[in-house]
């Protein structure tokens, strides 16, 4: 399936399972700095559910409240028993979360999983969160660099919030509904995050970039990025979703 298909699949299934869908079932929980997303596929690698709550579980990559993440992903998990009808023990993920419930079948990395996903042989995976910017180069099929700096969406919330003398949230929701408005504002907090795409891909340059993560689902902010740094770059409509369903398992 490609991929942007199964990126619209997994979309219309958010909070609604797929009506059907073939066994075994996998699950990938992928806790975020802003947003913890749950998404499960079925035998064949197709998307059949996707649900997400707010977390600040994460700050810059790293854990800073065990108690909320376990409460989060518990109600995750609560709601897709529901909607599946049947238990869920199992889920793949970046951080174990054995408090909420779940046994780990398998910890994968952001980037690994994003490129589980996506499936790049040759190019660079840039997968943006909330507090960083994690980037992988492929090459033949290889990963070759992997590398991570700070900074991400929160950073972008931050600019705005200065800029428009608002809360951190209100800057986070500002920029989700209406982020291509705030765009001249926030350039420079996108051309931060390429500088740092730039220093991690240091000697390939000339590699196109696939832009994951929810922080920069902006209209216009892989444009920035291109003329920026002057070279390739591909985004993708529900972005969010790609790391998750990465987790989970291998897309069909």
């Amino acid at each position: 399936m490609p991929v942007r298909e199964a990126l619209r699949r997994a979309a219309a299934c958010l909070s609604q399972p797929a009506a059907e869908y073939t066994e075994p079932l996998s699950c990938g929980v992928d806790l975020g700095t802003a947003t913890c997303v749950l998404a499960v596929i079925d035998g064949r690698g197709v998307p059949i559910y996707v649900d997400q709550l707010p977390s600040r579980a994460l700050r810059d990559g790293v854990v800073v409240d065990f108690h909320g993440a376990a409460a989060t992903v518990a109600r995750l998990k609560a709601s897709a028993e529901e909607a599946l009808g049947r238990r869920i023990d199992e889920a793949a993920t970046a951080y174990p979360l054995e408090q909420a419930g779940l046994s780990c079948t398998e910890l994968v990395d952001e980037v690994s999983a994003a490129n589980r996903f996506l499936g790049i042989d040759d190019g660079v995976i840039v997968d943006v969160g909330g507090g960083s910017t994690g980037v992988g180069v492929y090459s033949g099929g290889r990963l070759v660099k992997l590398g991570d700096r700070p900074g991400g969406g929160h950073h972008l919330d931050l600019i705005l919030a200065g800029t428009l003398k608002v809360t951190i949230e209100d800057a986070e929701r500002l920029k989700r509904e209406n982020g291509e408005e705030y765009l001249r504002v926030l350039r420079p907090g996108i051309e931060r995050i390429a500088t740092s795409i730039s220093i991690l891909t240091d000697g390939h340059s000339a590699s196109p970039l696939h832009l994951a993560g929810g922080a920069l689902m902006l209209p216009g902010a892989a444009e920035i990025i291109a003329s920026y740094l002057e070279r390739p770059v591909l985004a993708y409509e529900h972005a969010l979703l790609i790391t998750p369903l990465g987790i989970a398992g291998r897309r069909a």
